[in-house]
């Protein structure tokens, strides 16, 4: 009950906030300005996604299996150098990052993809990895006393316990992947950036916001999204939202 009404406390000034929100939005015509440029946000806004789709899978696709593999006893040595070198992705820039792509490989879709999945890519390996590392020794144990093999213990018994883990570094990566992807129009790759960069330059916030509160939306969804995943896919007893 307790549980209850906090959270219809803390939910009922929230309403209120986004309908007083609205109420100002609409009288002040910015609404109005935005719907203005509906049909170059449905055009942007799939460029985005299209983005965020390709770059993102990339980053799945390439860091669930580094993780799995940095995380086996053979390569355990090596992990935290391989780990370092894939810092290098969150402590350079990513507009830095996105013209170094754009130097190596020109101008347009492809080098933002590749921006955008170097970016991407260490939430997913370090979550996978210290996921599979922070499995319980016991569990190791069991799976080893009745006659596992190594494939067999990881996938029947480690990859299960890491799995909340692990959807917790997809759900950062693209949600950072979601925000970075406006800056992919700085190097001619679309977007909703498009909107947002151009509003600046042309002191038009109707515009401006048009691009950002569409890219925040996509970031929300995305964020749902991820997290209804893990909720059916994680197993029960590793799931604290379903515990």
């Amino acid at each position: 009950m307790k549980k209850l009404k906090y959270s219809s406390l803390f939910q009922f000034p929230v309403l209120i906030g986004a309908l007083l929100l609205g109420v100002y939005l609409q009288r002040s015509g910015l609404i109005d300005g935005m719907l203005f440029y509906w049909e170059d946000v449905v055009y942007l806004t799939k460029q985005h996604i299209q983005l965020t789709l390709i770059s993102g899978s990339l980053a799945i696709i390439v860091g669930l299996p580094l993780g799995t593999i940095l995380s086996r006893p053979r390569f355990i040595k090596m992990s935290e150098w391989a780990m370092q070198g894939l810092n290098i992705g969150t402590t350079i820039p990513t507009l830095a990052i996105l013209a170094l792509s754009m130097s190596l490989l020109g101008i347009g879709f492809v080098p933002s993809v590749f921006g955008l999945f170097i970016a991407s890519l260490l939430p997913i390996v370090r979550n996978t990895y210290t996921g599979l590392l922070g499995v319980p020794a016991h569990l190791k144990e069991s799976a080893s006393g009745i006659g596992m093999s190594a494939g067999q213990m990881l996938l029947r018994v480690e990859i299960p316990n890491a799995t909340y883990v692990i959807f917790a570094g997809i759900r950062t990566a693209l949600a950072i992947n979601v925000g970075t992807v406006p800056l992919a129009f700085l190097i001619g790759g679309g977007g909703l950036g498009e909107l947002i960069f151009t509003g600046i330059d042309l002191f038009d916030t109707e515009m401006m916001l048009a691009g950002a509160l569409m890219t925040a939306l996509l970031a929300i969804t995305v964020d749902i999204l991820v997290a209804g995943c893990a909720f059916l896919m994680v197993p029960r007893g590793v799931n604290p939202s379903r515990a």
